[in-house]
Parts: structure tokens; sequence; C-alpha cells
């Protein structure tokens, strides 16, 4: 499902206008991002958790030539489901 057909599914399901369910989810994605941003999460119980997670340098190797390179720390982004949600996915 892409972005254009989720707008669609949820004006479906809430009965409102595809631009009102497109601004909410802008809303939605646009509240996540700031979160992040901050280093804080955003708890949907049941739904799952959006998180910041750092990931150490480390030591990677290049396909193609074979060699060495260092793949320095940095922070992702990181979505964790939660059980409900991991119950629904069986």
């Amino acid at each position: 499902m892409n972005r254009a057909e989720l707008i669609e599914s949820m004006a479906n399901e809430t009965n409102q206008t595809k631009s009102s369910c497109e601004a909410w989810l802008n809303a939605f994605v646009s509240t996540v991002e700031k979160n992040i941003k901050k280093n804080d999460g955003v708890k949907l119980i049941g739904f799952g958790t959006f998180t910041v997670s750092k990931r150490k340098a480390r030591t990677g190797r290049n396909p193609q030539t074979g060699e060495s390179i260092k793949i320095p720390a940095r922070t992702v982004p990181v979505f964790r489901p939660g059980s409900e949600l991991k119950a629904k996915a069986k």
C-alpha cells in the first residue's frame, strides 16, 4: 500500500474527504519526525513504538573491491510493533 492508497482507505473508513485524511496523515508523520529528531519516541499502545536507536561505528567491507571501510556511528529511526499488531500479522 502506498501513501495515496492509505489516504483513500482512511477516507473510506472514516467517511471523510481525501484532503482531510491527507492533512491528518501529514500531521501524524510530522509529529513523529519532530519527536524522533528530539530523541523522544512516540508510543501507540497496541500498535507500536517509534524510537531512535544508536548504531556503533564498525568496520565493513566493500563488496566490489573487498577492501575494509569504516562505517561511522549514527542514529536511526526504529519502529517496534506492539503485541496487538504482532498478533494480527500471524
